[in-house]
């Protein structure tokens, strides 16, 4: 990489937001006069919201896939894989947000500034690839929850569903605040349907402390290995590294030391509240499956439609399946959305490509739900679970190209001043790191040696 690569060049080192104000990436102490003071703005309240729009991604059908299908074939011994991959996410996501805040710049801007034009066309096309496999995960989770409740094919489920995307990206036209808390409703819509759940499930308690430690059968189970990796991609997802650092970049904040200390620290709040409550729901969706299906001898309970007419026999009460295919509606749109935003995101980083809000709606829908189409054609009514699990596998795979590439910026003095991450977090950082590509790695060898 040339030396040139490594500074931003004068048309890259000053960002624009979409309010049009000067973003300088490069000098993160640099007051901007032209910024008001967010103490007459109510400053806290203004930094939250980026959290509860990640969070999402860490809820998505995908996340349902996963969980279902560990927790009915091997009960409570994934639930470490759960809890490790959110801790690393949410270490993950804090990185991104802090590149985003203190920089002004979201990581798919400081790829196109750091690095050389093939390096950054191939973290795209490797990116929107992550996207597309995510999207499709969404908009078939959202197709399979509206056929579960309103009898509809997948394919009507499908167009259903991107409806209601555009539904809610409209409201984006009120400003921010009205899609995101519509987003935090769903959100604690989700959680409340799995409290439900829970008290109806009566999980072993003591057996769900047991899985937390991960199990030895995982370096030579492929099952559990194939599980995890996907478990992985469905939590630690790359786009919301891109999608969380591009949120907080044009939050309005002092650019001084203390206004950018004050901002992190309540952005910092935001992201652990949100990615807890990810945990949570993720949590219970294993456990549920573990007390209901595994502890009953169904084992091999892998698609979300068996999951649904299962249910509510099992546990004796008929609302089990309503808010069990609710929630996964819930999910699904909201996954869609950010989904939608990430893409954006993307774009314009990477390629620096501008255009109006609904005309980049409509393209990175129809990268989704295209394939969604002829992935429901390929794997049939009853392979959803199959093309979810396999998605998010995928995600596993393009993660270390999201991942190594934060965790560099975020610990450069150049690019973040005093700000930069250092010591212990650096050292978690590039942890997760090593352990994803070992995670992956794992997975390909599996995969090959079984060919």
């Amino acid at each position: 990489m040339s030396a040139s690569s490594l500074t931003l060049n004068n048309a890259d080192s000053t960002e624009h937001s979409s309010s049009g104000r000067a973003v300088h990436s490069d000098d993160p102490s640099r007051v901007d006069p032209s910024q008001p003071s967010p103490r007459k703005r109510g400053r806290w309240f203004s930094f939250f919201g980026a959290g509860a729009l990640v969070a999402v991604g860490y809820m998505d059908p995908g996340n349902w896939a996963t969980a279902l299908e560990s927790g009915s074939k091997y009960g409570y011994r994934m639930l470490g894989i759960v809890l490790i991959a959110s801790v690393m996410g949410l270490l993950l996501q804090w990185v991104a947000s802090r590149v985003g805040l203190v920089t002004g710049s979201d990581l798919a801007q400081l790829c196109r500034a750091r690095y050389s034009w093939p390096i950054t066309f191939f973290f795209w096309i490797t990116c929107e690839i992550a996207i597309i496999a995510c999207d499709v995960a969404e908009v078939v989770g959202s197709a399979v929850a509206l056929q579960l409740l309103m009898k509809v094919s997948l394919t009507v489920g499908v167009m259903l569903s991107a409806i209601g995307t555009f539904a809610m990206l409209a409201l984006q036209s009120r400003g921010r605040r009205p899609l995101q808390g519509v987003v935090t409703t769903l959100i604690f819509f989700v959680g409340l349907c799995f409290m439900v759940e829970l008290l109806l499930a009566h999980p072993s308690w003591h057996e769900a402390m047991a899985g937390v430690v991960p199990p030895v059968a995982l370096v030579r189970d492929a099952g559990m290995v194939w599980l995890a990796a996907a478990m992985l991609g469905a939590t630690v997802m790359p786009h919301n590294l891109y999608l969380h650092s591009s949120l907080v970049k044009t939050l309005p904040l002092d650019r001084s030391e203390t206004g950018i200390r004050e901002a992190m620290k309540a952005v910092n709040i935001d992201t652990f509240v949100s990615l807890g409550v990810a945990f949570v729901v993720n949590a219970s969706l294993l456990i549920v499956a573990a007390a209901v299906f595994h502890a009953s001898g169904h084992r091999d309970v892998t698609d979300l439609a068996d999951a649904h007419r299962l249910i509510a026999p099992l546990v004796g009460n008929q609302w089990a399946s309503v808010m069990f295919a609710a929630a996964l509606l819930a999910c699904g749109l909201n996954a869609t959305v950010t989904g939608t935003l990430a893409g954006q995101a993307v774009m314009e980083g990477f390629l620096h490509l501008k255009s109006s809000r609904w005309a980049r709606a409509l393209l990175t829908r129809a990268f989704a739900i295209g394939p969604a189409l002829l992935a429901v054609s390929a794997f049939g009514e009853y392979g959803s679970n199959r093309l979810l699990v396999a998605s998010q596998v995928v995600l596993s795979l393009q993660l270390p190209l999201a991942v190594i590439p934060l965790v560099r910026f975020a610990s450069d003095a150049r690019i973040m001043g005093r700000f930069r991450v250092g010591r212990l977090a650096l050292v978690a950082a590039w942890l997760c790191s090593a352990l994803i590509v070992v995670v992956n790695i794992a997975l390909l060898w599996q995969l090959f040696a079984g060919a």
